[in-house]
């Protein structure tokens, strides 16, 4: 019977028989129903059993008979306990107090977290939420059920194509699917399509207009490419040109590229300093003394603590301060006029558009001087040269 919990319920002791009538007393136990549990027998012939609390007080006339007395070794059960606590009530009252701020603190609403939008503001959707009680140290008891509180948000948020309340313990996430509207387009007028810059024409695509120029075509800035001018003279119509138009163009670059180059590489040594963070507010706590190094760059880790998934204004954060050196390193002419190439290219790339591409390069001079190599280069770049022209 120890364990069980109905023993435990009730309260159990464990007692020593002594004297010389230990059999007698168990045989008229068995006879008046008392449960007697564990029985065991010193070599002194002490008898020690387990009865619970009320069959304890049915013992005592059948002691008597016997010719036994008891000595209860251990007390056990939720009666004993409670009689150890009101012996001790000021921790009962501060336990019984921490489970019911405990309770109380479980049902208020921590944090509010707000997903999935982006065109509406998340100010206006906590508003909305405020309106229908849903907002921090809020009553959790009080609020509807998530489905009315998603269909009531819905009417509060018409850009939202459906609003979702999902509350999990003390936490509330709103989840916001934005409906999609199609992208305004501002109304075109009558337009020609004309050269950007001087070119010769590779290729023309018309979608709508007149072409005016052909492959191998040499324009000029300001040059029509494809009207939006159709008809004739006498009956004509004005129409939004639209197409593309490639052209080759020719860029000069001045290149200054140096022979002397340097790249920041860690050495390994690095320092580590703690702070304590509270508010706006760093206090250090470690890292006092460390040696400074002459060039560095720092890594900062900071963590907030939480409480329920509320970020709270207090935490720890950890500078790493690694040591950086400069290590230079010599370019032979070759090399640094490589390095200045490339670079030249990709800036040209990038200013001539995606659909760029370089048909050829010309060196027109070169010349090293002053630890540097100087290049003036010509780049002939297929490119978009359209732009768009009003109609006057």
């Amino acid at each position: 019977m120890k364990g069980n919990w109905v023993a435990y319920a009730r309260g159990y002791v464990w007692v020593k028989l002594i004297g010389e009538g230990a059999e007698r007393f168990v045989n008229a136990a068995a006879q008046e129903r008392i449960d007697l549990w564990n029985i065991s027998f010193s070599p002194a012939g002490e008898l020690t059993c387990g009865v619970s609390i009320p069959d304890f007080f049915r013992m005592r006339p059948l002691l008597k008979k016997s010719g036994c007395r008891t000595r209860i070794v251990s007390r056990h059960g939720l009666p004993f306990k409670m009689a150890r606590l009101s012996r001790r009530k000021t921790f009962a009252g501060g336990m019984l107090a921490f489970v019911l701020a405990l309770f109380v603190l479980s049902t208020l609403i921590w944090d509010v977290k707000v997903e999935g939008n982006s065109a509406i503001p998340e100010e206006q959707i906590r508003q909305a939420a405020r309106a229908e009680g849903i907002y921090g140290y809020q009553w959790s008891f009080r609020l509807a059920n998530a489905a009315s509180l998603s269909q009531r948000l819905a009417l509060r948020l018409p850009e939202a194509a459906w609003v979702g309340v999902d509350k999990r313990g003390t936490s509330i996430t709103i989840t916001v699917v934005e409906s999609t509207k199609p992208e305004a387009k501002a109304l075109e007028g009558p337009r020609h399509l004309v050269a950007k810059t001087d070119a010769v024409i590779t290729r023309i695509v018309a979608e709508n207009g007149r072409p005016q120029v052909e492959r191998n075509d040499r324009v000029r800035k300001g040059d029509i490419l494809i009207s939006g001018v159709l008809g004739n003279e006498t009956n004509s119509k004005h129409v939004v040109s639209k197409g593309k138009v490639m052209g080759l163009v020719w860029h000069e670059y001045r290149i200054s590229s140096p022979l002397q180059s340097a790249t920041r590489n860690l050495t390994g040594e690095s320092t580590e300093r703690s702070y304590l963070i509270i508010g706006n507010r760093a206090l250090q706590i470690s890292g006092y003394g460390a040696p400074a190094f002459e060039q560095s760059q720092i890594r900062t880790t900071i963590k907030k603590a939480q409480l329920w998934n509320k970020i709270l204004p207090f935490g720890t954060m950890k500078e790493l301060e690694q040591e950086v050196v400069e290590i230079g390193k010599k370019l032979t002419p070759v090399e640094a006029k490589e390095v200045g190439l490339a670079q030249a290219r990709a800036e040209l790339l990038a200013k001539a558009g995606k659909d760029a591409t370089i048909k050829a390069e010309n060196i027109l001079h070169e010349q090293t001087e002053n630890g540097k190599v100087m290049l003036t280069v010509l780049f002939e770049v297929e490119q978009s040269i359209e732009v768009e022209r009003p109609i006057s």
